[in-house]
């Protein structure tokens, strides 16, 4: 496993650097190194190391949500709050919803199958969107309105949304008794507690930080131990109580800038280097769980069912972002900020073939063909159009 490590570094950082020399997003060559020495091509990777793969990923994703909380200030989420919330309630509801009537058109499903397939694609990628918001707000893009800051926190409820409803029509398919309305209806509350599980862990870490003289390394190993903790209690709860963990996570990034800003930013240099090795590993192990010859099967249709769906989900983004503060041109930016797929999509893909789902074989090749056409076109598309369609303020500007 030590050797697949370090080929993916290795590899990783030559990708990144050659992808980046070219003007192109660097997390999509090392998607497609990840592809291509994964299982389903080269398969230079151990397996055991592909075992854990979810358990890294996971880690790598605490780690860059961490970093986006370290930036959000109280006075940003003020700027953006009510457009954040329409932009992860609305485009992914909508997206879902359209994916699951057209599946029982062209794919002969029923609406719970297609419901379960529309909210596996529904899910917009934290691991692409993330990266590429939190270097915006660095280097001034797009902050005097604070976008970079809407489209962090808004990509992070989305998830939330998509994933809960997922598991609600896959509980409806395997006879558990459930009620979808209830269920949305569930999932601001399920909000609430993973913001309020991040505030107080947030507080204490602070009071420990205060009262204790902790270097700044053991800090940041403090706050990634309590994040990966809260991730686990998620899990734990899960058959009684939805809890947005990983919202709970950035909450816990924004409660130290609010209380501790110095130590905030210290703590954000240090998860920044962390960064560069996470980064790596996160993008190379989603490259891996792409099979290309089961998103070959989706075929001409799962193309049609995927521009359906992001169709969808930008009339969503379109409408949620009516009567803000934003000019066509930054909506246009938010429109294409919500199109690509990936980690989600990595992670629960396979869920229904393994559940023993009607055609949980084609819901799997729709779920690889989204990642393989809107992860790297969604990046390539955020990456040309910011400059262009958002405002430079400047870096120091923020």
């Amino acid at each position: 496993m030590a050797t697949s490590l370090a080929m993916i570094v290795l590899l990783g950082l030559l990708a990144n650097t050659l992808f980046t020399k070219f003007r192109m997003p660097g997390l999509l060559g090392m998607l497609l190194l990840g592809i291509v020495t994964g299982p389903y091509v080269l398969n230079w990777l151990d397996p055991d190391l592909l075992k854990v793969s979810a358990d890294y990923r996971l880690i790598a994703l605490i780690i860059i949500l961490l970093r986006a909380g370290l930036g959000i200030s109280k006075n940003d989420l003020k700027v953006v709050g009510r457009t954040a919330i329409k932009l992860g309630c609305f485009p992914g509801l909508i997206e879902g919803l359209t994916i699951a009537l057209i599946s029982t058109k062209m794919l002969g499903y029923s609406f719970i199958q297609g419901g379960i397939l529309g909210f596996i694609i529904a899910a917009v990628s934290p691991a692409v969107v993330v990266p590429l918001m939190l270097a915006y707000k660095e280097k001034g893009v797009g902050t005097r309105k604070g976008i970079p800051t809407l489209v962090l926190a808004g990509a992070s409820m989305d998830d939330v949304f998509a994933i809960t409803i997922f598991t609600t029509f896959l509980g409806l398919y395997s006879g558990h008794h459930g009620n979808i309305g209830i269920k949305i209806l569930s999932i601001p509350m399920s909000i609430v507690l993973g913001i309020v599980l991040g505030f107080l862990i947030g507080l204490v870490l602070v009071a420990i930080f205060k009262r204790y003289h902790l270097r700044d390394t053991k800090k940041v190993l403090f706050i990634l131990g309590s994040a990966i903790l809260l991730t686990t209690i998620e899990n734990i709860l899960k058959s009684r109580i939805e809890i947005a963990a990983l919202l709970g996570v950035m909450a816990i990034g924004a409660v130290i800038l609010e209380k501790a800003p110095k130590v905030a930013k210290r703590l954000s240099t240090k998860f920044n280097k962390i960064w560069v090795f996470a980064e790596i590993l996160l993008f190379v192990l989603v490259g891996a769980q792409v099979d290309i010859g089961v998103a070959f099967n989706a075929g001409l249709k799962g193309i049609v069912i995927i521009a359906a769906g992001l169709i969808a989900r930008s009339l969503g983004v379109i409408l949620s972002t009516w009567g803000s503060n934003l000019n066509w041109k930054e909506r246009l930016f938010c429109v294409l900020s919500y199109t690509p797929k990936a980690t989600v999509q990595a992670a629960i893909g396979s869920i229904p073939l393994a559940m023993g789902v009607k055609s949980g074989e084609v819901m799997l090749a729709i779920a690889v063909l989204s990642i393989l056409v809107t992860a790297p076109l969604g990046a390539i598309a955020i990456k040309l159009s910011a400059e262009r369609l958002l405002t430079s303020e400047g870096k120091g500007n923020r």
